[in-house]
């Protein structure tokens, strides 16, 4: 990324401190004291496959009870499907929240009566993070047919082919998670008011299911602060495999990936096997999409000498969001080629190592954004490969100097958070 593409964290920072303080004075001024509680119908949960895709709802959920505990939040899940094991996290962690299913016709007629009550409530639409501005007809919908404001935070943008552009501009407020997609907007002619960089949701998730991480990480004697958590990937997930989407085999993204596994996974195994025999750490090779689980097997854990097999443990079953994280949060660290697993970690100040590639979107680019640049891998150049065991076994070796980098970068993401909710407190006035 050049140096005129990247917008720096100081300019973020200034840019953002005289918006928010706009915001600020017209709340002020406006008297902003309705009696009846803002209600926030959130568009989220675009996949239910991938434990990080889940993390999105739960963390703005988290962010919205930490800046607006007076709103009453709505969940109106993208995806047609959601498993009573992520409502039942969802409601533990958050008893108040109303979930409403339903769609939109062309026409703007809600499909259940629990949406059309949903609408008619709402205050404000928020479209939570994602690969891009997945609902955007829902939030084009939403303004036409109530007349409110609609905002967009934490996106990746130009994905997909999304009908976005316009869009973008008509909502109140825009944050892109990534500088890449920012910049990108702003050349494109996007012009929100409020538009800047605002990191993912998901962050801030803090759903958490102690006990089941306490009885895994006790039954594959796996001691705190004393492993590593590492997961692989291919170049394309394999959505194929994923049993609720039912789609055919995309034939060109399979032999791309059967074609670059050993190139990905080669410099993992040689991490792995560094740490096991340089450190007094183990490593649990676990997963973010549930199609990894055999990518983990077959190239990674028996790929391994024999000798390292012994301190590496398998995670080779299902596992939600609340215990991935009370896992992660009992580690040494993270590294692997998944974006949502190491932004919960830095949400919680474990240090996280991030590989990407180039048939993924710019989204990675977010490790830069938030001070992280050396610990982020591009697997398409040979000399960021070079680096990356070395990389992997320094924070292993030295965990207080990897701790108070993450959370350097752990502080920086909170000042955006809040800076960020004061701008979606406002946007309701």
């Amino acid at each position: 990324m050049t140096r005129q593409r990247f917008i720096g964290r100081r300019d973020w920072m200034k840019k953002t401190g005289a918006a928010a303080a706009g915001f600020l004075l017209a709340d002020m001024l406006s008297g902003f004291t309705s009696k009846k509680a803002p209600v926030i119908l959130l568009r989220s949960g675009w996949q239910v496959e991938n434990i990080g895709d889940i993390a999105h709802t739960p963390g703005f959920l988290a962010l919205l009870e930490k800046y607006m505990p007076s709103a009453k939040a709505i969940f109106w899940p993208h995806y047609h499907y959601l498993p009573d094991a992520e409502v039942t996290m969802l409601m533990r962690r958050f008893p108040q929240l109303q979930i409403v299913q339903g769609a939109l016709s062309a026409d703007g007629k809600a499909s259940t009566p629990e949406l059309e009550k949903a609408i008619a409530s709402a205050d404000l639409f928020v479209h939570n993070s994602g690969p891009a501005t997945i609902g955007w007809a829902e939030a084009k919908a939403f303004k036409k047919m109530t007349g409110k404001p609609f905002g967009v935070y934490g996106v990746t943008y130009g994905l997909y082919g999304t009908p976005e552009k316009e869009l973008l501009s008509d909502a109140g407020f825009v944050y892109f998670r990534d500088s890449v997609s920012l910049e990108r907007a702003r050349q494109e002619g996007i012009h929100a008011p409020i538009m800047e960089f605002g990191p993912d949701a998901a962050f801030a998730t803090d759903v958490l299911n102690e006990q089941a991480a306490i009885t895994y990480l006790e039954a594959n004697g796996l001691q705190e602060g004393r492993f590593l958590c590492c997961i692989p990937k291919h170049r394309y997930t394999p959505s194929w495999l994923h049993p609720h989407k039912n789609k055919s085999i995309d034939e060109e993204r399979n032999a791309r990936n059967e074609a670059m596994k050993e190139h990905d996974h080669a410099p993992m195994r040689e991490a792995i096997i560094a740490v096991i025999r340089n450190t007094k750490h183990k490593v649990l090779i676990c997963h973010e999409d549930e199609t990894e689980m055999a990518i983990g097997k077959e190239w990674l854990l028996d790929k391994l000498p024999e000798n390292v097999k012994a301190s590496v443990v398998w995670r080779n079953t299902g596992w939600l969001t609340d215990e991935a994280l009370s896992i992660y949060k009992r580690s040494a660290g993270f590294f692997g080629h998944e974006q949502h697993s190491p932004i919960m970690c830095i949400g919680h100040g474990i240090p996280a190592i991030l590989g990407r590639w180039e048939e993924q979107s710019s989204k990675g680019y977010m490790w830069k954004d938030i001070g992280l640049a050396d610990w982020l891998f591009e697997f398409d150049k040979e000399e960021d490969i070079k680096r990356y065991v070395p990389a992997v076994l320094a924070m292993a070796k030295d965990p207080q100097t990897a701790k108070r980098k993450a959370e350097k970068a752990r502080s920086f993401v909170m000042n955006r958070q809040q800076t960020t909710m004061k701008v979606v407190k406002a946007s309701i006035s």
